[in-house]
């Protein structure tokens, strides 16, 4: 028998209390009117899932009680998924309750088809993130194949792909520019039952927008000028397979719509025809954009989002990733090195000193680039700092107690961020300080501005 889903729901309206307890019939729901009764609850049952409305006694026209159980909540019990249901006119409270910790929002009114999907989905993340932990604990296996790195960070995400991959749901892989987002993405369609089908990518920011509609879709004979021929678009084309749609958040907002049809029905029609075509494939989909934010001011639409991102991986910067990036060079070295024909025997010392001290701006595609000019226009056999076009440092005694001790906290740090995924009130409880220490702690070793 399978465990209980358990839903915490902290709204003081008893009327929509009663609303959503019948609605919700398919969790088990406890429910509390105050910041209080909520935190009894919240360490009496360990409900995975909360949805906090931010209006709650002694401030139920404000926010400020909503957001002081919102922090007690994830200080009590960091893993505990919360969203917040906020007024049409919270633009800015839904913002600032994402940035501090909640999974998710919804607005008021609520809309229960809607709101049941967001809950599903919290349900979904923290299962996945339950056996992620259980994993971690059991020991860290390899990363995924494609995929190089041995941090816990990238681990993290690597078992969320492994864990997500032979079901169907849809799947949104974020991150910043260069982090890897595509191979992932083919990571988990290899991993899939349809790795026997077609991958097809397609990069929604990169086409422009007139033609993007036919690039997805397809067109008939004469459905515009210059349409010689039937052609079928990258939907069609991923016939069995999956689709993968990288910068999804670049999708023109009439597209949108086009697109939310097909994944709710699973039927599209090419421009210019008439015949309704079934499809049976799978969408993930990609971006560096925060798509919640662009929800919010109306850019994204809110249906397809929780269509598209049944469950989200999010790809760590590789700043945030301690070690890999020696670990990626020394590969694309070799790589290189062979495609060159070029006699390179590895990286000099400072450059690996250098590799490990520079931000890595543009992540993995920016080490690519340095790495691929360096084999081409180095003179030794040895790849230096300058090859890179790096700055030297200079080597450090590892004996000396305060760099030890310096290194230590850093790596403390990116990790707490890592396992919360940059979420500071989790991050903090994981340390045992408060959240101005982490705060001071994150300035002083330039992980913060």
């Amino acid at each position: 028998m399978s465990a209980p889903r358990r839903l915490l729901i902290v709204e003081d309206d008893r009327g929509l209390q009663r609303q959503l307890r019948w609605h919700l019939e398919g969790f088990e729901v406890l429910q509390a009117g105050d910041r209080a009764e909520a935190l009894a609850l919240l360490r009496a049952r360990a409900p995975a899932v909360v949805l906090l409305d931010l209006g709650l006694p002694p401030d139920p026209a404000g926010v400020s009680e909503g957001f002081a159980a919102l922090e007690e909540i994830l200080a009590t019990r960091p893993s505990t998924r919360v969203v917040v249901m906020t007024g049409r006119e919270g633009r800015e409270h839904a913002l600032r309750a994402i940035a501090a910790g909640a999974l998710d929002f919804h607005a008021k009114p609520v809309d229960l088809e809607t709101l049941n999907l967001v809950l599903e989905r919290a349900f979904f993340v923290s299962a996945l993130e339950a056996e992620a932990r259980a994993a971690e604990a059991a020991g860290h296996r390899p990363a995924l194949p494609g995929v190089i790195g041995a941090s816990p960070a990238l681990l993290a995400a690597c078992r969320m792909i492994e864990r997500v991959a032979p079901a169907e749901a849809s799947v949104l892989i974020t991150g910043e520019s260069g982090t890897g987002k595509e191979v992932m993405a083919r990571a988990l369609h290899e991993l899939s039952r349809r790795r026997g089908g077609r991958f097809v990518a397609i990069n929604c920011a990169a086409i422009p927008p007139s033609l993007l509609e036919a690039e997805l879709f397809g067109f008939e004979r004469g459905a515009f000028t210059g349409a010689l021929k039937q052609t079928p678009g990258r939907l069609e084309l991923a016939q069995g397979g999956t689709l993968f749609l990288d910068e999804i958040g670049d999708l023109p907002i009439e597209l949108q719509a086009k697109l939310l049809r097909f994944v709710q029905e699973r039927v599209i029609e090419r421009i210019g025809g008439r015949e309704e075509i079934r499809l049976d494939l799978r969408i993930v989909c990609a971006t560096h954009r925060d798509l919640r934010r662009a929800m919010i001011e109306g850019r994204f639409r809110e249906d397809l989002y929780y269509r598209l991102a049944e469950i989200e991986v999010v790809l760590p910067p590789l700043r945030e990733r301690p070690g890999d990036a020696v670990l990626i060079a020394r590969h694309l070295l070799e790589t290189y090195a062979q495609e060159q024909g070029r006699p390179i025997l590895g990286l000099a010392a400072d450059a690996v000193r250098a590799i490990e001290a520079h931000p890595w701006p543009g992540n993995v595609r920016e080490l690519q680039n340095r790495l691929k000019r360096a084999v081409l226009l180095a003179e030794g056999r040895r790849i230096g700092a300058a090859d890179l076009g790096l700055a030297p440092v200079e080597p450090e005694d590892t004996l000396e107690l305060r760099r030890v001790r310096e290194r230590a906290e850093r790596e403390a740090l990116l990790r707490a961020l890592a396992r919360t995924g940059g979420n500071i009130s989790q991050a903090a409880a994981l340390l045992g300080i408060s959240r101005p220490t982490l705060y001071d702690l994150l300035r002083q070793h330039r992980l913060r501005d």
